[in-house]
């Protein structure tokens, strides 16, 4: 009579520890989720900050519009043939030229246009449009 084959006994040469993984992945994944951050627990004032003026940047050049239809650079009337000109001369000086556009509030924005198109021919890549803080 035969007692067992040879195959039926043969030692198990590698462990399978794929059931193992996971259950500790189960873990983990458990632990991160019942687990909360104790800093969003805190009950704390924080302090307020009023809101400021950005800085204009270093080295601005100011186009002024005024509500009489006069144009100025830098504190010095122009014309707008004139500045055209006058912001390629900046340019050529400066090649990270500034330019901050301050329309009156009453002007319409066809009389600004022009200003823009000079900026843009004077290839004067940084134009700002200067605004007011709006009341609350």
């Amino acid at each position: 009579m035969k007692k067992c084959s040879r195959c039926a006994h043969r030692s198990l040469a590698a462990l399978n520890i794929t059931p193992l993984l996971d259950l500790a992945f189960v873990l983990l994944v458990i632990f991160i989720i019942t687990t909360t951050p104790a800093v969003n627990d805190l009950d704390v004032r924080l302090p307020v900050a009023a809101p400021h003026p950005k800085d204009p940047p270093r080295k601005a050049n100011f186009i002024t519009l005024k509500a009489d239809g006069s144009l100025w650079l830098n504190q010095r009337a122009v014309d707008l043939p004139g500045l055209q000109g006058m912001l390629a001369g900046l340019r050529v000086a400066d090649p990270d030229l500034n330019v901050i556009v301050r329309g009156d509030a009453q002007m319409p924005y066809s009389r600004i246009r022009p200003v823009l198109a000079a900026c843009q021919q004077a290839n004067v890549l940084k134009v700002d449009l200067a605004t007011e803080v709006a009341a609350p």
